[in-house]
């Protein structure tokens, strides 16, 4: 720093040089490198040792810059920073660079005669003082905040002070950080700038500079200071507002420069009996707690004195309470936690939770004698509330005592049937006026329900809100408690059924009444009240699915596991699920008696084109007949499809499904002699299943295919089929049957069977029998074996083969073989059959059947190769009879063709009698006595299968029918061999058969003599039809 007296004629001189440092020869001669180097030594070597180059100077004349125009000079000061030429001495080298150079000129006054009268540091401070107090004041008018900083002015006056007193670094720290902590204390300004000035005291702090005065001073900022932070610490929700942005940055600021002063050598020499700072931060935070509960309980103080009001501003006081936690754990507890290490949170709860204990059970000693249904709605909101603040505190594991919020809930049991009570009433009122107001129309395309259902969804998801809201926390008056809800809730969802279908009653009539819908009910009839009753099953399956959402929504699960230590095993069980299931089970009643009565509806429509299906015209064709029943049914089932959900659409298919089914299968026994009535309900049945399977829209296969469905498809295909067909069905089912078989219970028989291709014959090579039935009364038989190949009318042109006889022997040994000549197409086909028939020869009567084997022609080896066969595996055959099913899936069918009677005779190489087959169609009365022979009762028994030789013959039985009442014989076949097969192998026409009372009469042209002792194998056709007309 220069000073100079007068500038008019001063000027500033800078000579710059380059410094040389004395070096030996050796290190010169180290460094040539050339000749013009060992020039330049010599040339050194005359200098003056130690001797420095001139590099250049810089000559300024001070007036250019102290002249009155420039304006740094009426600021005080002026500033240069820039690169100035070197001047050379001599022309030799005239450029010589520049040199950067930064100038500040200051005009040095002295002060007046009044500063002179006082020591420099306390001017410096008042002028510091006066100089923010400027500042600030004019921020704030300007509704700006300040940011510590002085303006340009007011700095370079501070430092023209400064170094116009000679005051010392340390001296003006002091004075600014006297200066900042007084105003701080009435001037808003942000707490940071302390930072600078603490700092700066702390570096340069030493005792011995001060005097006694300016050591007393600083003493009492500091405690000034700290107790004006404790005190807008301890209020610090209303000093710091988190309304305005910055509160806690301010907040943090403040504490860190508390922190920092309190660290300070200075503050710990001059302030020794201050405690430690967490310890006075704390007691302050603790005493501002209690004084802003005490403020909001008198800001919450009701002008109208009242245990409803009273109850009314305790519930707000509370409210603000969990408020203010909830923004100390947010936001307050990071910045003290973080700059002091103190849990406000913990601390703040802690003194608040047993000021709201205190509070609140005075107000209950008070109103728990008489709770009224407003004063009860009050006390819950408060529990509520007392919940909520008890949840926000620590975990019992964390605590250091008991809190006084504990077991709060006791102090609101008087009030919990005023709750339930009030919680059921209110849910009962919207019931009401939602069913009320609801016009039973559909939300929209997608919403099928109505208003009310959507008014009941949320009425009961208030219901379970204010089960969650309660959570009692004693575990055996909480499972009471849901109990009651459960029962409330079960008890309104009946109770809005019953007021939906009123309402349903009560706009169906206001609507005739008033003549609405004219227009449309006359396209449509009942269409208006058939919308009705969709909507309402659908607001109560809507009903069903929020009511089956009860255990979730009331937790269920964890009340079981809070509750199971206390109730016994199954209890929860019994009660509520009972109660649940109780409820859906009323609800799918109604559910289901709504769906009811729209298939009711639809129920005479499909009836009725069933009948007329059978009725039309012979002309028309199958497909065609049942047009007009699927048109039926594509409009009612697209119609219930738009207005029913699909729950409630899949019960009303299924209720169709059965009854269409029954209709179906009651048509199809009235029409069983009709073939064209049999195609016609065959190809509607096709149609229906078609139509309810829906291309996986509708019923799924599993509820289309019941055991109804197919017993009426099965019968419907057979009363379709013509008869070869049913005939190959037949043996289709024998063979599948003799493939099932694996007892021997009636014998077997073994066989070696091939065929040869080459000659086109069917070798059968028959072994052996064994295991037969002794049918002769010495207790053997005489069998013999009959081969056929079936079904005959694939087979007209081969006869029967036999073989030998064998007298008195069960276990037969044949050994004889036999060739058909048949094509192999023909042994491929469906049903195509070696049929052994065993039978017991007798002399006088009918041999007797002992059994049935079928060998499959297309398993037959060397049928489908053409290499012939070589060693031919020997196959045994069970014996088997014909299973009651299928006789009688056969016969119900086969008779109702005409030709079936008009059969072909066949007659027999050994001129023996053909024998005559009789079944009936419906069950005759129990315990009846069947005898061949007139006039002979035999032994009473379960009606059998009777083999008559043809002639005449009288059939009579006990408790026959009344006279006139005849009998019907729908079944009458001729055999030769016993097995109904055998059918088409008379020519023989039943001339007449009559029925008498209690007596059945066939006659034939023939004089064959009835015999004893033809009854079969006591397996029951137990069939006989009564009709009103006879038989032709």
């Amino acid at each position: 720093m220069e000073e100079f007296e007068d500038i008019s004629n001063a000027s500033f001189r800078l000579d710059m040089w380059d410094m040389d440092t004395v070096e030996s020869v050796r290190q010169k001669l180290g460094e040539l490198t050339d000749l013009h180097g060992l020039r330049r030594i010599f040339k050194e070597a005359r200098k003056d040792k130690g001797q420095d180059d001139f590099l250049g100077n810089v000559v300024l004349r001070l007036q250019v810059w102290a002249s009155p125009a420039c304006p740094a000079c009426q600021d005080l000061h002026c500033r240069e920073d820039q690169w100035y030429p070197l001047e050379p001495c001599t022309e030799t080298h005239p450029d010589r660079g520049q040199c950067h150079l930064q100038f500040q000129f200051i005009h040095k006054r002295r002060a007046t005669t009044a500063s002179r009268s006082q020591p420099s540091y306390t001017v410096h401070l008042h002028l510091l003082q006066q100089l923010v107090s400027h500042e600030v004041t004019q921020h704030q008018a300007a509704s700006t905040s300040w940011d510590g900083l002085l303006s340009p002015q007011a700095a370079t006056v501070l430092f023209l002070h400064s170094t116009q007193k000679d005051l010392s670094d340390f001296h003006r720290s002091m004075a600014q950080w006297m200066a900042y902590s007084r105003l701080y204390q009435s001037l808003e300004f942000p707490s940071s700038c302390l930072l600078y000035p603490i700092t700066s005291i702390e570096y340069q702090w030493i005792q011995g500079r001060l005097k006694a005065e300016q050591l007393e001073e600083l003493a009492a900022s500091f405690s000034s200071l700290l107790a004006y932070g404790l005190s807008l610490i301890r209020r610090f929700r209303s000093v710091f507002p988190l309304s305005v942005s910055d509160s806690p940055a301010r907040l943090q600021s403040l504490l860190r420069v508390l922190v920092q002063m309190c660290k300070m050598k200075a503050f710990g020499e001059l302030c020794p009996e201050s405690g430690p700072l967490p310890r006075l931060v704390t007691e302050a935070l603790q005493t501002g707690t209690t004084e802003w509960f005490h403020l909001k309980q008198q800001h919450h103080q009701p002008i109208v004195q009242g245990m409803l009001e009273a109850g009314k501003a305790l519930l707000s006081l509370v409210q603000d309470i969990i408020g203010d936690l909830h923004q100390c754990q947010r936001t307050w507890n990071k910045i003290f936690h973080n700059v002091l290490k103190i849990d406000l949170f913990s601390m703040a709860f802690l003194e608040l939770q047993w000021l709201v204990a205190k509070r609140v059970q005075d107000h209950i000693a008070v109103v728990s004698s008489a709770v009224t249904p407003e004063m009860g709605e009050s006390l819950f909101q408060l529990y509520v509330s007392l919940k909520e603040l008890y949840q926000l505190g620590p975990v019992p594991s964390e605590r250091d005592g008991v809190l006084a919020l504990e077991g709060f809930y006791r102090w609101f049991q008087p009030a919990i049937p005023s709750w339930l009570q009030k919680t059921y009433s209110v849910a009962l009122a919207r019931v009401q006026r939602a069913v009320q107001m609801d016009e039973l129309v559909p939300l929209g395309e997608l919403t099928k329900h109505s208003t009310s259902a959507v008014d009941l969804s949320t009425c009961f998801a208030q219901i379970s809100h204010t089960a969650q809201q309660l959570d009692w926390p004693d575990p055996e008056e909480a499972f009471m408690i849901t109990v009651k809800f459960v029962e409330d809730t079960c008890r309104l969802a009946l109770v809005y059924c019953s007021l939906i279908k009123a309402r349903a009653r009560e706009l169906s009539a206001g609507q005739k009444d008033q003549g609405q819908a004219a227009n449309m009910e006359a396209r449509h009839p009942c269409a208006h009240a058939c919308l009705q009753l969709c909507v309402v099953v659908n607001d109560m399956e809507q009903l069903r699915l929020v009511i089956g959402k009860l255990p979730t929504q009331l937790a269920w699960e964890a009340l079981e596991q809070r509750v199971g230590t206390v109730l016994e095993q199954g209890q929860l069980q019994n009660t509520l699920h009972a109660q649940l299931q109780g409820a859906l089970a009323g609800l799918g009643h109604e559910i289901r008696t709504g769906v009811r009565t729209l298939a009711e509806q639809l129920e005479v429509g499909i009836a009725k084109h069933i009948q007329k299906l059978v009725g039309i015209k012979e002309s028309v064709l199958p497909e065609d007949a049942v047009l007009p029943l699927m048109k039926f049914l594509e409009v009612k089932l697209c119609y219930m499809n738009t207005n029913l959900v699909q729950e409630n659409f899949s019960s009303l298919l299924t209720l169709l499904w059965t009854h269409t089914l029954t209709v179906l299968a009651e048509v199809a026994a009235s029409q069983r002699s009709c073939p064209l009535a049999s195609s016609r309900l065959k190809i509607a049945l096709q149609n229906l299943e078609i139509c309810f399977y829906a291309e996986g829209c509708g019923l799924p296969p599993e509820a289309l295919h019941t055991a109804t469905f197919q017993a009426l498809q099965r019968d419907l295909e057979l009363q379709a089929a013509p008869s070869r067909e049913l005939i190959q069905k037949y043996f289709c089912g024998r063979i599948q049957q003799q493939a099932e078989t694996t007892s021997e219970e009636l014998g077997a028989v073994t066989v070696k069977v091939s065929y040869r291709a080459s000659e086109q014959k069917l070798h059968v090579e028959l072994l052996s029998a064994s295991s037969l039935l002794p049918l002769d009364s010495n207790g053997s038989s005489d069998p013999f074996v009959q081969l056929t190949l079936e079904p005959r009318h694939e087979f007209p042109e081969l006869a029967p083969r036999e073989t030998q006889k064998h007298k008195k022997d069960l276990h037969p040994l044949f050994d004889e073989t036999f060739e058909f000549l048949v094509p192999a197409e023909l042994c491929q086909k469906d049903g195509a059959c070696l049929l052994l028939t065993v039978l017991d020869h007798d002399t006088l009567g009918a041999d007797d059947l002992e059994g049935e084997a079928f060998l499959p022609l297309r398993s037959v080896p060397g049928l489908t190769g053409t290499v012939e066969p070589g060693d031919v595996p020997q196959t045994r055959l069970p014996l088997t009879y014909p299973a009651a099913p299928n006789a009688r899936m056969f016969w119900d069918q086969t008779d109702l063709r005409e030709s079936v009677l008009q059969a072909t005779q066949v007659h027999l190489r050994d001129q023996r009698r053909p024998v005559w087959r009789y079944e009936a169609l419906c069950p005759v009365p129990e315990a009846r006595t069947w005898d061949p022979c007139c006039g002979n009762p035999g032994q009473q028994q379960a009606p059998p299968v009777l083999l008559l030789p043809l002639g005449w013959h009288f059939l009579s039985w006990r408790g026959a029918t009344s006279s006139g009442s005849p009998t019907q014989v729908r079944s009458l076949y001729y055999s030769e061999s016993q097995h109904p097969a055998c059918c088409l192998r008379t020519t023989a026409m039943v001339s007449k058969y009559d029925v008498m009372p209690g007596r059945l009469c066939l006659s034939q042209e023939t004089t064959a003599p009835c015999q004893q002792g033809l009854l079969s194998s006591p397996r029951i056709r137990n069939y006989v039809q009564t009709e009103g007309t006879r038989g032709q």
